[in-house]
């Protein structure tokens, strides 16, 4: 059996036959999924709130190729919004092998007036918009699924839905100032990840695969705040001296959904240099030296 298999490259990571949804796809970690599907040949679909910057990340994204990228202007705040995305893709194709949520959002605020607000719009993008999405797009996924080649479901968490430190400490991971915290953010994307492993569990019988990857630090809208005022900070916990990059999301990405990771399902991927499992600090390491 292991003789007949073609384990080349070529057969195992071929995207051309790809067809992939992407929300939150004109910006930051969407922006790095697209580029990399459209860099090998799959046809992508980016969605988002401002068609300004659809329509310029998908400028340039059919500017280098060979693949090919559409836009759709969907606002996934709820229900509605996630049933409007579906039903415009629905009219564009009539499959999907991808499935990438990562539309999201955060929160940062004080501990004692933390607004209610900063709940319900990330537990609604985060979180439900995640479920709705993966419901009313479920058909499109099953059209050509087998067990040898299922659809993918990835949703996008973070490793704040893993950490439970006091998120007013430090930077807020690069999404708070100092003295305030994102309280909602990190129980909406633990949130995520539990949900993902129920869909992986769901949807396995019907050969759609579900994993859920916890990025830390890359450069992003999201991260843009703590990136540019707080970078030292960022980097004190980090092994590697460095925040993730787009080969990083992006290669991550195409084996989740490529031939080579057909038989992975629920699993959790945290993709952030070794600064989760490792706890080092860069001021611990200058004294023991």
């Amino acid at each position: 059996m292991t003789s007949a298999a073609d384990l080349t490259v070529n057969s195992l990571f071929d995207f051309r036959n790809h067809v992939v949804l992407v929300t939150g796809g004109a910006t930051g970690l969407g922006e790095m999924a697209a580029q990399g599907f459209i860099q090998n040949g799959a046809k992508v679909f980016i969605a988002s709130r401002k068609e300004s910057e659809l329509q310029k990340t998908s400028a340039r994204l059919n500017s280098i190729g060979p693949g090919k990228c559409e836009y759709i202007v969907s606002d996934l705040k709820d229900k509605a919004g996630v049933d409007s995305l579906c039903a415009e893709l629905k009219k564009r194709t009539d499959r999907l092998t991808v499935l990438l949520n990562n539309s999201g959002a955060t929160w940062g605020g004080s501990y004692a007036d933390f607004p209610e607000s900063g709940w319900d719009k990330l537990m609604a993008l985060n979180v439900k918009s995640m479920f709705y999405t993966v419901v009313g797009l479920e058909d499109l996924l099953k059209k050509g699924a087998s067990s040898d080649t299922p659809s993918r479901v990835i949703n996008i968490a973070s490793v704040a839905g893993l950490i439970t430190r006091d998120p007013t400490s430090g930077s807020g991971g690069g999404l708070a100032a100092p003295g305030t915290g994102t309280y909602s953010y990190g129980p909406s994307k633990a949130a995520c990840i539990h949900l993902s492993k129920m869909q992986a569990s769901k949807l396995a019988p019907h050969n759609i695969m579900v994993n859920c990857v916890c990025p830390g630090v890359f450069p992003s809208r999201m991260t843009s705040f703590g990136v540019d005022k707080y970078l030292d900070t960022l980097l004190e916990g980090q092994p590697t001296g460095r925040i993730g990059q787009p080969s990083d999301f992006a290669g991550l990405i195409l084996f989740l959904s490529s031939r080579a990771s057909a038989h992975i399902t629920g699993n959790v991927i945290e993709i952030d240099g070794g600064s989760m499992v490792s706890g080092w600090r860069r001021s611990a390491a200058k004294a023991n030296m």
